[in-house]
């Protein structure tokens, strides 16, 4: 075959993208587990962020000691109680320590529907939550995952609250596809510095925060994003989904309930 005829510059464009192929899957296959590290380094570095742990320069040694000091819990979210490994067996996860809500949301078996989560029919059943305690076991905070849709895309968060459980501590989000400047100021901290010492629910479990478009005003309002209404919107409904009855309402009522009579 001669190489310069057009069968033979179809097998050749045939093999080098063949040997491309080859090379991309390797690749992608061999940095899986880099990748898997990465990301569950970048949740722990979130949540330690959200719970006012992180500290600037921590190191991953040190981010990791810190992480495994707070205590991670499976919850139930329709009943608001800590999930037993019987529980989930039985809802078909086979081993609770590889338990990964976002899988959840796309099985059927393991996530349910829900009302008031904007442009998300069905969340997760399970949900992983975090509990921060002080070196003699006393609860300092808790941290909760949250999500839901801005105006391109679904924001991953996490909400840190206080020990008394209706106080926010701190926000962060860890992916997101906002317009960068606008809506992708969630990132930015001077943004999630307002959050702190913000009311997040009353007495009787009631929600309170919202994000409000301009300045907020008061114990339970933050500034909504300057030039973002659509995630504004977005940041106030879906935080207050997920402290709300069908997300950690009830656990959080349950932890307030145990905590008291701990106490």
């Amino acid at each position: 075959m001669r190489r310069d005829s057009v069968a033979g510059t179809i097998l050749v464009a045939a093999v080098l993208c063949v040997v491309c192929s080859v090379i991309v899957s390797g690749t992608a296959v061999g940095l899986k587990s880099i990748q898997q590290a990465n990301a569950e380094l970048d949740k722990q570095r979130n949540v330690l962020a959200a719970a006012g742990l992180l500290e600037k320069g921590d190191s991953t040694e040190q981010i990791t000691a810190k992480f495994e000091k707070i205590e991670k819990q499976i919850i139930n979210l329709e009943t608001g109680e800590v999930a037993s490994d019987e529980e989930l067996k039985e809802a078909g996860v086979s081993d609770p320590a590889t338990y990964n809500p976002a899988e959840a949301r796309d099985n059927p078996k393991l996530n349910r529907e829900v009302d008031g989560l904007t442009g998300i029919p069905r969340t997760e059943k399970f949900a992983d939550v975090y509990l921060v305690k002080s070196e003699d076991g006393a609860l300092t905070g808790v941290v909760l995952p949250i999500y839901g849709k801005g105006l391109w895309s679904t924001m991953y968060g996490f909400l840190a609250l206080e020990s008394d459980l209706d106080t926010a501590k701190g926000i962060t989000f860890y992916q997101h596809g906002e317009t960068p400047g606008l809506g992708g100021e969630v990132d930015n901290q001077v943004w999630k510095d307002k959050w702190p010492g913000k009311e997040v629910r009353n007495d009787e479990g009631k929600v309170l925060i919202e994000v409000v478009k301009g300045i907020g005003m008061g114990e339970s309002q933050v500034d909504g994003l300057s030039g973002a209404t659509i995630t504004t919107k977005g940041v106030n409904n879906f935080v207050r989904f997920w402290l709300g009855e069908q997300g950690f309402g009830p656990y959080l009522e349950s932890l307030k309930t145990k905590e008291k009579s701990n106490g």
